[in-house]
């Protein structure tokens, strides 16, 4: 491989590169304004890597601020 081959190797490594960057960064960009139809993409924050989050429970205090609810009967019966 002489000088010209390696040159052209290395800038067209780079030039890919960029590409695949741009493409990412404009994918994200769409994402991010079509966000009321779905999840915006958020990589460096601390929920972004939990593919699963463990449930959520209420606590004997959130159940008591609760106001009791009661269920209406069908008239229909």
């Amino acid at each position: 491989m002489d000088m010209d081959q390696s040159a052209v190797f290395l800038a067209g490594s780079i030039l890919t590169m960029l590409g695949f960057t741009v493409v990412i960064i404009g994918i994200v960009a769409i994402n991010n304004i079509i966000h009321k139809f779905w999840k915006p993409v958020r990589i460096f924050t601390s929920d972004s890597w939990h593919i699963n989050p463990p449930a959520r429970f209420a606590s004997q205090e959130e159940l008591n601020r609760l106001a009791p609810v009661l269920e209406k009967e069908d008239s229909k019966k």
